[in-house]
């Protein structure tokens, strides 16, 4: 099968040398571990459409997940909807090949708030085993005061950068061609800040300085209105610099050319101003290296990336910006049952599809597409080192699908989750 990334070293000079050169033959099998930079506050390490962060005074023995006798220890989270169809055809394909991993597993459910004792032991498990795989917790819209899970542990275990490569996949045609590229999100802020809370109107307009003009219609539009409601969207200087940072390292170190700042900072003038204007100081101090820098305004990136999505190539976005672009991006190249994600931290890495959809609509049916959740535990595994096996998978996983013999609903066929699967194993060299 031909290679769809380029073969790219693989070096961690002040780690260790995982390999020298890549066979990969998929999406997931082309990024570079970066080198340190010298002065920074983090130096990177990479895996399949990912990039760790890790500051230099962290020892090694933090820095990598901890293995007990040959056997590293993950924790799995199934999630709701197609989460545990999808979580078994990658413990069927780890158990084909004796992949050195041995899941944690905890059967939450993000539905119901009487899980929360669950929640809390599947998070130590996090911090425990520094690595974990996971489907996506179903968040209730109808039931306020429950708190996704899903952002909780990015917040809790300060996972801020999700990455999740947008490339267009051979043997699956979609509307675009040649589509490559990558959505680096801020994971722990802005919007999903989960701060709001419903404030009367005589509150709300006490705190505000309305000229006389504005008082009046004002108050009639509020006393017309059923409720009043404030949400708070937090965006920070150092959190902003953080994911800048990454997205630019990111760029380097996989020959991308431009990094593109999306944003709305001509109506959110301080706190995307902010996101805007760090991006902006931080690609002064990176203009030696060759890259690009640009921003766009978030409805018309979201157009651009519907109507014309091969002129991008990274992207760097708060986090509701990221989550809206990352779906889109999604789409031009075959939906969510295609693009892996990665959830990085600077001790901790979490894996999960790309698109954070549940898939409530066909759970139990064995037709969900596999694929995002294979090709998210090849990331996984590159992460842990075990890069032999991650090239098997996921090269056996992009020729079942430019074979074309078992394609699943989504991919305009009859296949189910289990058919596509057994395929694999059988693709696998």
């Amino acid at each position: 099968m031909q290679s769809i990334l380029p073969r790219a070293k693989v070096l961690v000079p002040s780690l260790r040398v995982i390999g020298q050169t890549r066979s990969a033959t998929s999406l997931g099998l082309g990024i570079q571990r970066p080198t340190p930079r010298v002065g920074s506050p983090s130096v990177a390490r990479f895996g399949a459409f990912s990039q760790l962060t890790w500051p230099p005074s962290l020892t090694l023995a933090r820095q990598l997940p901890t293995k007990y006798g040959g056997v590293y220890s993950v924790t799995l989270i199934p999630g709701d909807g197609i989460g545990k169809e999808i979580t078994q055809s990658v413990e069927e394909i780890f158990e084909h090949l004796n992949v050195p991993v041995e899941f944690e597993r905890f059967d939450i459910s993000g539905a119901t708030s009487q899980d929360a004792a669950l929640f809390k032991r599947s998070m130590d498990s996090l911090r425990r085993n520094k690595v974990g795989l996971k489907g996506i917790l179903y968040t209730p819209v109808e039931r306020s005061g429950h708190t996704s899970w899903n952002v909780a542990m990015r917040q809790q275990l300060d996972i801020y950068a999700s990455v999740v490569l947008c490339k267009s996949v051979p043997g699956f045609p979609t509307r675009h061609r040649d589509v490559d590229f990558a959505i680096i999100r801020e994971n722990t802020e802005g919007e999903y800040s989960g701060l709001e809370h419903q404030v009367s109107a005589a509150w709300h307009l006490g705190a505000f300085r309305l000229t006389p003009d504005r008082l009046t219609s004002s108050l009639s539009s509020l006393q017309s209105s059923p409720g009043v409601v404030e949400s708070l969207k937090i965006m920070t200087r150092a959190k902003s610099e953080r994911i800048a940072r990454f997205a630019f390292d990111f760029a380097i170190k996989n020959n991308r050319k431009t990094v593109t700042c999306v944003h709305k900072a001509n109506i959110m003038k301080l706190g995307d101003g902010l996101f805007l204007n760090t991006c902006r100081q931080v690609a002064e101090e990176y203009k030696d290296s060759g890259i690009k820098f640009n921003d766009m305004i978030v409805d018309n990136a979201s157009m651009q990336a519907c109507s014309r999505p091969q002129q991008f190539d990274v992207m760097v976005l708060p986090n509701l910006y990221g989550s809206i672009l990352g779906n889109i991006g999604a789409a031009t190249v075959g939906g969510p049952g295609i693009v892996p994600g990665a959830n990085i931290g600077r001790d901790y890495a979490l894996f999960e599809p790309g698109c954070r959809h549940v898939a409530k609509d066909i759970e139990g049916q064995d037709v969900a597409n596999p694929s995002a959740m294979i090709l998210s535990a090849t990331m996984m595994l590159r992460h842990l080192g075990l890069d032999h096996h991650a090239n098997q998978i996921a090269a056996a996983v992009y020729k079942v699908i430019a074979d074309g013999t078992v394609k699943t609903p989504d991919m305009g066929g009859k296949g189910k989750t289990t058919e596509f699967t057994a395929a694999v194993l059988k693709a696998v060299a």
